[in-house]
């Protein structure tokens, strides 16, 4: 993979991995349309890595009183009722799903799954499923009807249940085209909670399933020296930043605005896709690694 590869890539990765549109499809996408190799996920996993750094930084209060309060609810029974520490808790619960299914389709997620044709239905489907959440919820808001803005759920509300629902969603993301953010967000509107608490929390779910992937990874990646270190180092930095930019606006705009506009570009995109293949003009393998 050439500098020049790496460092698109690695922007599309931190402009894409927070919004609902799917970062794996649109790095799969980015090689495609490009004539590039597919970068391969391994080139995604150690990317995400970069990204979720951003998590960390920009949630780092939140992350820091949660981590502390979990911690001192493994001593002390009584801390387990206390709202960070459940959240704590509810995250490793939430991670289960995606740590399970990550293993046992590992051979799958780096094979059939990257079919551009997996990835186009992807894209327009979970995309109709985001605009219908995303409609019930404004339906829900406008009337009044089930819950009112003030009194949808909010992370305080979160239980084993919810985790676990949430914590599938999330491991639908392991197929390019479905997108963590959207799934998971789609999700907790569907179950009640509101657009800021579900993105909050979709943010947080993530951090310990990228980081262990992204850790897995690396070993293989080292032990198996296919990885161009410095292109992908450079990568991993460049989603960062854009990463970090990224989740600052989106938290604002996820509180009061409409997914709408990604649910149109999945659909739009994805169809634009099936046309391409469909018609010879996109091979449904472009751009796959070699061997």
């Amino acid at each position: 993979m050439s500098w020049f590869a790496s460092l698109v890539l690695g922007l599309v990765q931190g402009l894409t991995e927070f919004l609902p549109v799917s970062s794996s499809a649109h790095l799969r996408l980015t090689a495609a349309f490009s004539g590039w190799e597919d970068p391969g996920a391994a080139f995604t996993a150690i990317t995400q890595i970069g990204t979720e750094c951003a998590v960390l930084i920009y949630f780092g209060k939140d992350i820091g009183r949660i981590v502390a309060a979990w911690s001192r609810s493994l001593l002390d029974a009584s801390m387990r009722r206390d709202p960070d520490a459940r959240t704590g808790w509810l995250v490793i619960v939430g991670s289960v799903p995606i740590g399970v299914l990550g293993l046992t389709l590992k051979d799958q997620i780096e094979g059939p799954f990257r079919d551009l044709r997996v990835t186009a239905a992807m894209l327009v489907g979970v995309g109709v499923v985001i605009g219908v959440a995303d409609r019930l919820a404004a339906r829900d808001e406008k009337s009044g009807r089930h819950r009112a803005p003030q009194q949808r759920k909010d992370l305080r509300d979160l239980g084993v249940k919810d985790g676990l629902v949430y914590g599938c969603c999330q491991a639908m993301a392991l197929v390019p085209g479905v997108s963590r953010s959207g799934a998971t967000i789609s999700g907790g509107l569907f179950m009640g909670y509101r657009r800021e608490a579900a993105a909050r929390y979709s943010f947080l779910l993530a951090v310990p399933a990228v980081l262990a992937s992204g850790a897995f990874e690396l070993k293989d990646a080292t032990e198996s020296g296919q990885v161009a270190w410095g292109p992908t180092l450079s990568a991993t930095v460049v989603a960062f930043v854009s990463g970090y930019a990224v989740i600052a606006w989106f938290m604002k705009y996820v509180s009061t605005k409409s997914f709408m506009p990604f649910v149109r570009y999945r659909i739009a995109l994805g169809l634009v896709i099936i046309g391409l293949v469909t018609t010879g003009v996109l091979s449904p393998h472009a751009a796959e690694p070699a061997g």
